[in-house]
């Protein structure tokens, strides 16, 4: 960042803004319709694994994605992921099996391990530092706007077209999202030129330390997201929901209301107060969705997680970047992410172990989403009065 200079909206930060949200655009289209697209293959008993296997490579890329962002740059470890989102959707159509399905969830789960990690490092970079908690909020309105827009016209795709229509127009969008980001100018000092040896990882460079209670608390925060995204599209068949993509379309509409405002209120008032109180949000919310008997009680509760989580994300990740280096700024959002895809992924485990494609059980569920996502109201309670700042 320039001495001096104040500015948010820069050119970069508005394309790096645009290509993001057609990356998560990407992925998200294929969400509401992968559960049915698995029990097509023979494979309804294995809807956990959907979201877990995706979220199990993404958080064992981190601490690679996080160190070659921090040597060779951070614009080609964004484009590594949304190269791995175009290939992927180009393969969908292609599965006649559970194992090639399961395999390539895996494969998928590479593209959200590196291009968020970058991305962030370099918003990062180029932001004021006093506004830095504003910035990860439009960041995250951003991929926001595109999961919002994503899952109903996936849904539509699928439903006036065909699954492998979805598919290809989920590559094409991803091909769109590389376009952009090809001309960034790197954002790294001292770049190293890339070898095989980066990917060889020694044990100081898996973790950034100062960044693992914000990994705790954003894991216990996001482990209900997991649940949400493994069993709510056969919730909304349940209640006779026809596009489950509204469901998430209302998640991610009330999260980008809520970031417009969050993250500059966390740099006004601190990190830690808007994080408590989101948390206490995404609890109740957890417990509406426990109680819904209706698309329209599922639409308001949806909309109750996303306002929540719209809440907690900025002001989290600028909280992980307050306590990290900048010289660590990657290994930093590494770690934090490692936190929330393995909630994640265990979240999507636990709930179809719960579920067990039981309509009566989703009450069940919610209830000990409530729980886990309570534990991280009391981390952040112990929180309260220390230094937010500690690089």
């Amino acid at each position: 960042m320039l001495q001096g200079d104040d500015r948010l909206y820069t050119l970069s930060f508005l394309i790096l803004c645009t290509s993001y949200a057609l990356f998560g655009a990407s992925f998200n289209m294929l969400i509401p319709e992968l559960p049915s697209f698995l029990t097509s293959l023979g494979g309804e008993n294995y809807k956990g694994f959907i979201i877990s296997l995706f979220t199990l490579t993404a958080a064992l890329s981190r601490p690679i994605s996080g160190k070659l962002a921090d040597t060779i740059g951070r614009v080609p470890v964004m484009i590594i992921g949304a190269v791995v989102c175009i290939g992927c959707s180009l393969l969908y159509p292609l599965l006649s099996g559970i194992a090639g399905f399961l395999l390539l969830r895996l494969i998928h789960g590479f593209s959200t391990g590196f291009t968020p990690t970058a991305i962030t490092a370099y918003v990062a970079d180029i932001v004021p530092d006093h506004r830095r908690g504003e910035a990860m909020g439009i960041l995250g309105v951003s991929i926001n706007l595109g999961a919002s827009a994503s899952p109903p016209i996936g849904s539509y795709l699928t439903m006036t077209y065909s699954l492998d229509t979805m598919f290809y127009t989920s590559s094409a969008i991803a091909v769109l999202s590389v376009l952009l980001l090809i001309r960034m100018q790197e954002t790294l000092q001292d770049k190293q030129s890339f070898r095989f040896d980066m990917l060889k990882l020694n044990r100081h460079e898996l973790i950034d330390k100062h960044s693992l209670v914000p990994a705790a608390i954003c894991g216990l925060s996001y482990f209900g997201f997991g649940v949400v995204l493994t069993i709510v599209p056969d919730q909304c068949e349940y209640l006779g929901m026809s596009n489950k993509g509204m469901f998430f379309t209302s998640i991610t509409v009330f999260s980008i209301l809520s970031r417009l405002v969050a993250g500059r209120i966390s740099d006004k008032y601190g990190r830690v107060i808007v994080m408590t109180f989101s948390a206490f949000c995404l609890a109740f919310s957890y417990l509406l969705m426990a109680f819904v008997d209706s698309p329209v009680e599922l639409l308001v509760a949806s909309g109750a997680i996303g306002f929540s989580i719209g809440l907690m994300s900025p002001a989290l990740f600028a909280w992980t970047i307050d306590r990290s280096s900048a010289a660590n700024r990657g290994k930093a959002m590494g770690t934090m992410y490692i936190g929330l895809e393995a909630a994640i992924g265990v979240g999507a485990l636990m709930s179809a172990a719960i579920y067990q494609n039981d309509g009566t059980k989703f009450g069940s569920v919610f209830f000990v989403t409530a729980a886990v996502t309570s534990f991280s109201i009391l981390f952040l309670l112990k929180q309260r009065g220390k230094s937010e700042v500690m690089s």
